[in-house]
Formats: C-alpha cells, sequence, structure tokens
C-alpha cells in the first residue's frame, strides 16, 4: 500500500476515536445526571496533556518504537473505554456512580492523549525515511484525520448514540482497530544514542526561559487565555442544542434531533481555513491573523448566544459553526508558526511543546472549569408536570464566554507588538 495512504488511513482512524465522543459526551452525562460536572470530565483531556504526551515520548525515544507505543495506547485507551461503557450500561438502573465511570473515563483519555503527538512522529519519520517533504505532504495526510473525526460524529449521531454510553464503544472499536493497524506502520527507530536526554529537555522544561523575553512572555499568557475558549463548545454545545427539545417548537428540529451533524459543521470549516492561512499571513501578518482568531471567538460564543433551531435563528447557529474554523485554526496555526519564528532551533521542538502546554493544557483545562463554573451559576431547578428538571439560561453563559474573548482579543490588540518582520 501507497505510504502516504497508509499514513491517511492511521490519521482518520486516530481522529474517529476521539469525533465518538468529543462533542455528544456532554449530552450523554447530562442525561444519567451529571449536568454539574460535564466541565470536569472534559478539563481531564488537558489535564493529562501535560504530562502524559511527554512520558510516552520517552518511552518511545528511549526503549519502543513510536508506532508500537501508539498501538499499546490505543489498546489501553480502547479497553478503557469499553468499561466505561460496560459500567455505564450495569448501572443504568442502579443509578452510575460519579467517580467509577469518571476514573474509568480518565485512563481511558490519559493513554489516548499522547496518541495525538505519536501519530505526528509516526507520520514524519515515514514521510521523511521515504525522502518526501513533510511540510508539503503532511497536511493533506493530516486533512483525513477531520475527515475520521466527522464520520464517527455522524456515526454516532445517526444510530442515536448521542445520549447512551454506546458511543464510547464506537471509541473503543476504532482503538482497537488501530491497535492492530499500529503495527503494520513504518518502523520508527530508537536512539541509540548514548547522550540521552535529560527529563528538563523531555519535558521542555528550558523553553520556560523564553518567559525572559518580554515579548514571548506576552504572547504564552494570551496563548493560555485564548486557550481557555478551546473546549467550551465541545463541552456544551451538544447540551445547549438537546436543551430546546423541551420547548414543543423546537422538539423535533433538525438543531434538536442531530445537534452531532449540525456541530460537524465546525469541522468541515477547519478543514477548509487551513487553506486560508497562508494568504492571510502574508495580506494581514501575524498579529492580525491572531486578532482575527481571538474575535472569530466573540462570534462563535455571540451566535450561539442569539440563535435558535427554528427559521431564522438556526442561520445563526450554522454560521457559529463555519465561523469556528477561523477561531480554531487561525490561532493555533499562527501561534504556532510565530513560535518556529521567534525561537532558536535548539529549543524549537520544546517551544511548540509549550504553546500546546498553554493552549490545550492549562488554558483548555481552567476555561472547562470556569465554563462548568458559570454554566452551573446560570442553572436552576424548576418543577414540571411534578418533576424537578435542571434550566440552564444558555443565553447568558454564551453572552459572558464572548465578553471574555472580547477582553482578551482587546487586551492582545493593546499589548502585544511583534516586529512587523514577523
Amino acid at each position: 500500500m501507497n505510504l502516504k495512504v497508509r499514513l491517511a488511513l492511521m490519521n482518520f482512524l486516530e481522529f474517529a476515536v476521539w469525533g465518538a465522543y468529543l462533542t455528544s459526551m456532554g449530552r450523554y452525562l447530562g442525561h444519567i445526571g451529571f449536568n454539574e460536572n460535564i466541565g470536569l470530565f472534559y478539563s481531564m483531556q488537558g489535564f493529562v496533556s501535560i504530562f502524559m504526551p511527554a512520558l510516552m515520548g520517552i518511552v518511545a525515544d528511549r526503549w519502543i518504537p513510536a508506532q508500537q507505543v501508539l498501538g499499546i495506547c490505543h489498546l489501553l485507551a480502547g479497553l478503557f473505554m469499553f468499561a466505561t461503557a460496560w459500567y455505564g450500561t450495569s448501572a443504568a438502573e442502579t443509578g452510575v456512580e460519579f467517580s467509577i465511570i469518571f476514573t474509568l473515563y480518565s485512563l481511558s483519555v490519559a493513554f489516548y492523549m499522547p496518541t495525538l503527538a505519536l501519530t505526528n512522529s509516526v507520520a514524519y519519520t515515514g514521510l521523511t525515511k521515504a525522502g518526501m517533504d513533510t511540510v508539503k505532504d503532511f497536511p493533506p495526510i493530516r486533512v483525513f484525520g477531520t475527515i475520521g473525526f466527522i464520520i464517527t460524529m455522524w456515526l454516532v449521531d445517526l444510530l442515536g448514540f448521542q445520549s447512551n454510553q454506546f458511543q464510547f464503544v464506537t471509541s473503543g472499536i476504532v482503538s482497537i482497530i488501530l491497535f492492530f493497524y499500529s503495527f503494520t506502520l513504518p518502523n520508527c527507530p530508537i536512539s541509540h544514542s548514548k547522550e540521552k536526554k535529560s527529563l528538563v529537555d523531555a519535558f521542555g522544561l528550558k523553553a520556560f526561559a523564553l518567559f525572559k523575553e518580554k515579548k514571548m512572555a506576552i504572547f504564552f499568557i494570551f496563548s493560555m487565555l485564548l486557550g481557555v475558549s478551546l473546549q467550551i463548545t465541545n463541552s456544551f454545545a451538544n447540551p445547549f442544542l438537546f436543551s430546546f427539545g423541551s420547548n414543543p417548537e423546537y422538539a423535533n428540529s433538525f438543531a434538536v434531533q442531530h445537534a452531532n451533524i449540525l456541530i460537524s459543521l465546525s469541522q468541515i470549516s477547519e478543514t477548509c481555513c487551513i487553506l486560508l492561512i497562508p494568504f492571510f499571513m502574508r495580506r494581514y501578518g501575524i498579529k492580525n491573523v491572531m486578532l482575527i482568531a481571538m474575535f472569530a471567538w466573540v462570534l462563535r460564543f455571540g451566535l450561539f448566544g442569539l440563535g435558535n433551531p427554528g427559521m431564522p435563528g438556526v442561520l445563526l447557529f450554522i454560521l457559529s459553526m463555519l465561523v469556528y474554523g477561523v477561531a480554531f485554526d487561525f490561532f493555533n496555526v499562527s501561534g504556532s508558526l510565530f513560535v518556529d519564528k521567534s525561537t532558536d532551533e535548539s529549543i524549537r521542538s520544546s517551544a511548540q511543546g509549550l504553546f500546546m502546554l498553554m493552549t490545550n493544557g492549562i488554558g483548555a483545562t481552567a476555561g472547562t472549569l470556569l465554563a462548568q463554573w458559570i454554566v452551573n451559576h446560570f442553572t436552576q431547578i424548576q418543577e414540571v408536570g411534578g418533576e424537578s428538571i435542571s434550566v440552564v439560561d444558555w443565553q447568558s453563559c454564551w453572552f459572558i464566554f464572548a465578553s471574555y474573548a472580547m477582553v482578551v482579543g482587546v487586551s492582545f490588540a493593546l499589548i502585544f507588538r511583534p516586529k512587523k518582520a514577523q
């Protein structure tokens, strides 16, 4: 099989694992009575990202080839995901214990998150050994990851798994498939150098010296502040859309019945917006591109607050999904390029790791926990038909998130002043 096809299939499976539950898990958690803890589940992804990728990277560098570590991680992630689904099924009648399902889910995520970096390592190694240009040949391969993510989102939606534990079964099955497939991937030789990396090098701690530079310190702090926004809609968009089902006017609308498919427009937009970045970078420069991303987050949240599943309100939801591609890609990709151009080659990889730590680690973890606190604050218990139900003032929540993104964007515009050459 052609190398590019093999690596594209690896990326397809890698992100299909994640797409099966990332956007719909919040609805399931609400269904089993954990509305107040949705943020904890999503914050765990950021928390384990702080240390697990580095630990698995050490293993892949020193003892076990990366493609085998990838497979082992997916085996464990898949088994723990099956265990999560099994417990959700067995405890459906007696009541699901938070501590048990949270622990099983957290263990699965702890082994999944390192695979995001490992798949990149396997792809880069395979392409380099084949004499290919990673800058030119990797992006089309990576696009298949987004396609895999979208397909499992749709699959879970169409099979009716958005509100139950079978979304975890779907994820587990794909993980096990990738476990077997990983052992057919190109070999990534371990390092036999006598000069082994220290833990300081392995965890990229040397990159923290960049905080001594005012420009870089400001950039990384704002990366963390913007990272707060990254997982909010993944956590709460599906439960938010599902909440309209209590209104007879919207109960049978497409946005309520097929929230995952509607949300998948965000990923489709993300794929397309990657292609726009080179033009915008050349035309407007790094600071303006990052500002466009920040104010796109304002629109992303604000449009959620203004929309509804009817006409023309649903058009605002669709526009919010399309804006997501700009909000996510323009900052993540342009920010990565800024780090690449602003750091010395000797710490470039560590600096990229620091950028991911500040955004997807610390920022995203803090953001989901903060968002959960805000949602809980605007949740009231109401009596409907003799039953007590939780009702969230979602509009206030979305406007608060939009206001936060606006403050970050304006502050960034006033404070961050990179050199024009960058």
